[in-house]
């Protein structure tokens, strides 16, 4: 049964979408078009299709309302969420609906796409009214007939300091805030090297210059209402004296005491210590390193265009990358696809030119899914003409050439390393149980061995996985996610005088891009590719964006790829190897 509120959701969203509709109808005709409603459904009638238009209008806003709900914060997002949703209804009306009725089915083709893009502005404007608009009549019934607040819940006085800006520790002060929104005893605090979230399953595209690097980051500081921000660096960790000591900028030291500390400080490249790797490569742990490597890539390509030396030319034009695990593999297909897409704006590079190698020490691609899927990957890509290297590794790299072991040399002056991964070095210094690899270990409930009071979550961490005896759970985003649920969960727990809980997580799926509008995805054991799996990344990855206003503008950036190249404009000066920016410890 629908409640009082859900009602007057979906009500306030059906009048603000008829007035989303009305000026939809204008701008429309301003555009001289018809109405596509009334003309689809075979209504000749002018009034007859105008009314047909608004009732779909106000069915599709109370559709907004009762999806969207209130978001009492501001009317940005609900004006973000309706630009998303009219999107949304661009790509179902006029790119599904229109080419079904017509008998030509939902093709989605670039034909089709041209022919409904005037109606693109008309869209987006529905969608932004009708979000102004739901929040406006909403604000004003909450105004006149306020809701009476509900009890608050008593907790003891705690001090709760998350180290670590990443999926778990973000995720770990929303639920802190839920569950302590009105109780000002107990204090959060978070600290992170840099103030954004960073969505890392979206950080080879913009290396591939198909997203800018701020859309996929979110500003800690907007994602969290009354969790006390630092942007510092931990210099060092008292668990003895439950405190620990922060550096702002150069010479600001600052000691913060603490009841529960949370561990969520993530990882750091690992060189292996291999000759020549940390100077002459780029990494992609953070948008610094995106960043650079797009400038980089785009730099050869203005190099070489005007190189006269053969040899030269081919060094530039050759893109390595080491390691063949998701990262890898989603960054060879993203410079294979940014190069290809860009390449007629340079006369002097040809095809011939061009060389993309992945160098892998295993004997497949994507250990991390099924065979098939990986053999999948593998045949696609190599068909487009990425070479793979597998059972070799990277002994050394100079600055115009990537060493293997066996003596093999790959000339080029692109390298990017995703091979190795270590825990923050800070845990190093910490009084607990690590692995080999300088992960803390942790109890089933989170907690690290030894001490009630301290938890670790995601990269940093090496947590049991109790549905699966003697196996660790894997470093991945649903994981520390739902790791910073469940211990901001326990410590809620603790701080009530009940037990903390185990923590059991089924891996969800896991789904990997190709570039070429395909992917490979296994979800729950289901196996998808090609161009279904892509549509899946695509859906999935961005409903999991935080932040709406995020969502918004890559899907802004998704729609725009799908007309016009990318961009290859040099904002900033690209940097040679070895000057890329720090590498920062958050996830």
């Amino acid at each position: 049964m629908a409640t009082p509120t859900f009602r007057r959701d979906a009500a306030a969203g059906a009048v603000a979408g008829l007035i989303g509709g009305l000026v939809f109808v204008w701008a429309q005709q301003a555009q001289g078009m018809r109405a596509a409603v009334g003309g689809l459904a075979g209504v000749t009638s002018l009034g007859a299709g105008l009314i047909l238009h608004l009732g779909v209008s106000a069915l599709i806003g109370a559709a907004f309302g009762a999806i969207f709900r209130y978001q009492p914060q501001g009317y940005a997002p609900t004006i973000s969420s309706g630009v998303l949703y009219g999107l949304v209804w661009w790509i179902i009306g006029p790119l599904s609906i229109v080419p079904a009725v017509l008998g030509r089915g939902p093709t989605w083709s670039v034909k089709d796409a041209n022919a409904a893009l005037p109606s693109l502005i008309g869209h987006v404007l529905f969608g932004a009214l009708t979000g102004l608009w739901y929040h406006v009549l909403i604000a004003l019934s909450v105004r006149r007939a306020p809701t009476a607040a509900p009890a608050q819940i008593p907790a003891p006085a705690a001090h709760v300091l998350i180290l670590g800006g990443g999926f778990g520790g973000v995720s770990l002060a929303q639920r802190l805030e839920q569950i302590f929104a009105r109780d000002p005893a107990v204090e959060i605090t978070l600290v992170s090297q840099s103030n954004y979230l960073l969505f890392t399953p979206m950080l080879a595209e913009v290396a591939g210059s198909g997203l800018e690097p701020q859309h996929i980051s979110a500003p800690v500081r907007a994602a969290l209402v009354r969790t006390r921000f630092r942007r510092a660096e931990v210099e060092r960790i008292d668990i003895a004296a439950q405190s620990v000591v922060l550096r702002s900028g150069s010479t600001v030291l600052e000691t913060v005491p603490y009841d529960h500390l949370a561990l969520a400080l993530g990882s750091v490249p690992n060189y292996h210590g291999l000759p020549g790797l940390e100077t002459h490569s780029f990494t992609l742990k953070t948008l610094q390193d995106a960043t650079a490597l797009r400038n980089h890539v785009i730099a050869m390509l203005e190099q070489a265009d005007v190189e006269p030396e053969m040899d030269e030319r081919r060094r530039m034009l050759s893109f390595v990358v080491a390691g063949g695990g998701f990262a890898g593999t989603e960054m060879i297909a993203e410079l294979f696809d940014l190069v290809h897409g860009v390449r007629h704006f340079y006369p002097n590079i040809h095809a011939a030119d061009l060389r993309f190698a992945l160098v892998h020490s295993g004997d497949r691609i994507l250990p991390e899914i099924s065979p098939e899927l990986a053999g999948y990957a593998l045949k696609k890509l190599e068909t487009r003409g990425i070479e793979f290297l597998l059972g070799a590794r990277v002994a050394g790299a100079t600055a115009d050439a990537v060493r293997l072991t066996g003596g093999q040399e790959i000339s080029t002056r692109t390298l990017v390393w995703t091979a190795g991964n270590q825990p923050h070095p800070l845990l190093r210094t910490l009084p607990c149980e690590r692995n080999r690899a300088g992960a803390v270990i942790t109890e089933g409930t989170l907690q690290i061995k030894g001490f009630a009071n301290a938890w670790a979550v995601g990269d940093c961490a090496e947590i049991p996985d109790l549905l699966n005896a003697g196996k660790m759970l894997p470093p991945t985003a649903q994981h520390a996610l739902r790791e910073g649920r469940a211990v901001a969960d326990n410590i809620a727990a603790l701080l009530r005088g009940r037990r903390p809980a185990p923590f059991r997580f089924r891996t969800i799926g896991t789904l990997v891009a190709l570039g070429h509008r395909t992917a490979v995805a296994e979800i729950r054991g289901f196996k998808f590719s090609g161009l279904l799996a892509w549509l899946m990344w695509r859906t999935v990855y961005l409903a999991k964006l935080p932040g709406l206003e995020k969502q918004v503008r890559v899907a802004l950036d998704w729609t725009i790829d799908l007309f016009f190249p990318r961009d290859i404009a040099l904002t900033v000066s690209a940097p040679t190897l070895g000057q890329t920016a720090d590498h920062e410890g958050d996830p």
